[in-house]
């Protein structure tokens, strides 16, 4: 519609994936090392996990596209659906027929012809998306799968890609052994304020004209924190700017464009969370609000988590334990309204994102693979800090 206005080729901010306006982040490189480490590696389950609209797609059709010959590729993509299924859309995309056919004979043709595949010296790999819609009981079927192989070497790889609440679904206890067998455990995160700049010129660019959206700091400041980094909301917020722009006779997007398109945007909730908005004003807390701060705080504990089991074993567990505290305070947090324990939380998030900001590195000096933080503070003394939090408002949640 605004295409010649602009004197655009093409729409820069479409939300449909075009490959020619593919922009990878640290963090989408990284998701694509992994899991191509995975898959030359021959490991169990790898797990990718993203917001709506960070990339997880992109990711994907990457992966598939950079395959080679000897991998059997079966793709879900809709998992609303029962355990049967299931099994005969893995078997389908496979190139299996499972007309009329019931589970039992549907599971021992997929093992018949993983055997098949490994003797041929072939790769099958099945990678579910949307997994976040996934049962408790779907999931440990998918890992009843995964038990197929021989003395030697799997017969199935799996790859479980998904929003977040697919993370705390993993977290539950029926599913501690479908947790353990994941070796590639990857979480995107957003683009930062720089990537986000980088980002709208890069589509700009090739749309055909960099100038018409001026990425300077206040822009650019604007921009990301409506969207805070996710692309999809990048995308839809510079659209509508572009549509507002061209309505207007104007040539440039503006600063107060982008404001009153923002406006208008918040009305959708995009969030679903309390947030400050670009207005300034902050929600009032009510003990659902804090809910909603907790559930933030599991997700990254998730992160920091990642992060440092990169480096050493040890200290993840730490942290996953911590994680796990986190989230049966979720679970309960509902009673605290009203006890005046809110301002446990408030401190709790701030020590968590003190944290998550500081940098953290392998110690030379002092026990070989153990962490510490910039002010020469070990990790597990921080974390010890956290749990002992937690303790006092589960404490506070048991008398009440």
């Amino acid at each position: 519609m605004y295409e010649s206005h602009f004197s655009f080729k093409y729409k820069p901010f479409e939300l449909v994936p075009n490959p020619d306006f593919l922009f990878l982040s640290q963090s989408h490189k990284k998701a694509m090392t992994y899991l191509d480490y995975g898959i030359k590696e021959k490991t169990g389950f790898m797990l990718l996990t993203g917001e709506i609209g960070s990339g997880k797609t992109t990711i994907v059709r990457n992966l598939i596209k950079s395959l080679n010959s000897a991998v059997k590729l079966s793709q879900v993509n809709n998992t609303k659906v029962s355990s049967k299924q299931l099994i005969s859309m893995i078997n389908e995309d496979f190139g299996m027929d499972v007309k009329g056919k019931e589970k039992t004979v549907l599971l021992s043709e997929l093992n018949e012809f993983l055997i098949d595949q490994y003797a041929r010296g072939l790769q099958p790999i099945l990678l579910i998306d949307e997994a976040q819609n996934l049962t408790p009981d779907l999931l440990e079927e998918i890992r009843l799968l995964s038990n197929l192989e021989t003395d030697r070497a799997k017969l199935l790889q799996i790859i479980l890609v998904g929003q977040p609440e697919l993370k705390k679904t993993l977290m539950l206890p029926g599913l501690v052994q479908l947790r353990q067998r994941i070796t590639i455990n990857y979480h995107i995160i957003p683009l930062t304020v720089d990537e986000t700049a980088k980002y709208i010129k890069h589509r700009l660019t090739v749309a055909g004209n960099p100038d018409v959206i001026d990425v300077k700091e206040d822009m650019v400041s604007l921009i990301y924190q409506f969207s805070r980094g996710i692309p999809r909301l990048i995308n839809v917020l510079c659209d509508f700017a572009l549509l507002t722009t061209y309505v207007e006779g104007e040539k440039v997007v503006s600063s107060d464009t982008v404001k009153e398109v923002i406006s208008d945007l918040e009305t959708h909730n995009y969030w679903n969370s309390p947030e400050i908005t670009v207005s300034g004003k902050l929600p009032e807390e009510t003990g659902l609000e804090s809910l909603k701060v907790t559930g933030e705080i599991t997700g990254r504990l998730i992160k920091m988590e990642e992060t440092i089991s990169l480096i050493t074993k040890n200290t993840s567990n730490d942290v996953r334990l911590l994680s796990e505290k986190v989230l049966k305070l979720e679970n309960n947090f509902l009673k605290i309204n009203g006890n005046g324990n809110n301002n446990k939380i408030t401190e709790l998030l701030k020590r968590v994102t003190s944290l998550e900001k500081t940098p953290i590195i392998v110690s030379t000096k002092k026990s070989p693979e153990s962490l510490w933080i910039d002010d020469d503070k070990p990790v597990a003394e921080q974390v010890e800090f956290l749990k002992r939090m937690l303790n006092y408002v589960n404490n506070k949640l048991r008398k009440l």
